[in-house]
């Protein structure tokens, strides 16, 4: 048989392959078995990449964002909230995502309400309008969602059986003019929410360690392992950073007078009013008994003192009370900057140690006042003595 012979035999046998239905519904269902599995491998490949982004850091807020954009990315979604289960209160479920709040104060939905005994119950994601259906009774948390815009509701399920958050999808970009989700994709961001779930009991683990119970601040190693990076880092950049420190003036007499309830009460309202005054990058601690830091992450010489004066006022300015009585409290505060130039300080315990001089400096001189620590006034008084 020549070659002509041999090709138009080829040709006549897939002529006749062809025109079989049955061999194309088989090399049709063969394709489409295909294309699944190559899917499935592609998703499960992003799983694991996605496991490691996660795995990757215990930051809380990073770790957040970190899940806000994969989700937006893998679902095809505009955008994402994500609500949290408050490590140290236990009591709520706070939006630490929303970038839109301009109260400062976080928005939640209660550990016990109709939505999160209802999502626990479910064990899967749900339409805000199948939402609405089973919900009729939690007007306040229903608005909360609702304002949000929510396409999917995502639950949070811890191993033991709780619910640690909600993950919330926004709006939906149109493929093929399909905006619902598919039972392959609401298992796929069932398998992101488990993941992401592990992380952030990890992150609120790490949160919890390095938090004070009574203040929810910041604990003093955690601001010392801050502020040793913000150095290094002010440094190599050439930036200026700043330490406050805060001192309650006559602490002791809260105490004595009205007891340690009352004590505890005004650490827990100051610390409240200094968190209130910071930017999101900025690190308050609870240095130590009624003693307060501050780590300033961008802040010149004028910037810090402007800072500290007005956390200063606002404390000063504050209505205080306890079991009807109205407390005047006040505080004196020491600010340190580095600078390059001026006061390169390289260790973090001398970098306190300053803010701590100027402290001590305001509380010599009639106590509510700030303190800047100069370097070249120092330098010279141990030059003198």
């Amino acid at each position: 048989m020549d070659f002509d012979s041999i090709i138009k035999n080829i040709n006549s046998q897939s002529a006749a392959h062809a025109d079989n239905p049955t061999s194309r519904t088989k090399d049709k269902d063969i394709l489409e078995q295909s294309n699944y599995y190559e899917k499935r491998i592609y998703d499960l490949e992003q799983l694991i990449d996605i496991a490691k982004s996660f795995c990757s850091t215990l930051d809380f807020s990073n770790l957040l964002e970190s899940i806000v954009y994969i989700c937006m990315a893998q679902m095809h979604v505009l955008g994402a909230e994500i609500f949290v289960r408050d490590p140290i209160t236990n009591d709520v479920f706070n939006l630490e995502t929303s970038k839109a709040m301009t109260t400062g104060k976080k928005l939640s939905i209660p550990v016990a309400s109709s939505i999160t005994t209802f999502m626990l119950e479910s064990k899967k994601p749900v339409t805000f309008t199948e939402l609405k259906e089973k919900i009729t009774d939690d007007d306040a948390s229903m608005q909360l969602l609702a304002n949000l815009n929510p396409t999917l509701i995502v639950p949070l399920i811890e191993k033991n059986n709780h619910l640690s958050g909600i993950l919330i999808l926004q709006e939906r970009i149109a493929i093929e003019e399909e905006t619902t989700y598919t039972e392959y994709e609401q298992n796929m961001i069932m398998s992101i929410a488990s993941l992401a779930t592990v992380a952030i009991n990890n992150a609120s683990l790490m949160e919890m360690s390095s938090t004070d119970m009574m203040t929810h601040l910041k604990l003093k190693y955690f601001f010392f392992n801050q502020l040793t990076e913000a150095i290094d880092k002010a440094f190599q950049q050439e930036e200026n950073i700043a330490v406050l420190m805060f001192d309650i003036d006559f602490f002791k007499k809260f105490n004595d007078t009205y007891g340690h309830e009352c004590g505890d009460f005004v650490l827990i309202s100051v610390a409240n009013l200094i968190k209130s005054s910071l930017r999101e990058t900025d690190i308050a601690s609870r240095y130590g008994g009624e003693e307060f830091t501050i780590l300033l992450r961008k802040g010149n010489k004028s910037e810090a003192m402007k800072v500290a004066e007005r956390i200063r006022k606002k404390i000063e300015g504050y209505d205080f009370v306890y079991n009807d009585q109205h407390l005047h409290v006040t505080v004196s505060v020491g600010v340190s900057v580095f600078d390059t130039k001026t006061n390169p300080v390289e260790l973090p315990n001398i970098f306190v140690n300053q803010a701590d001089s100027g402290l001590y400096m305001s509380k010599n001189n009639g106590r509510n006042q700030v303190t800047y620590f100069d370097p070249a006034i120092h330098k010279l008084k141990e030059n003198n003595e």
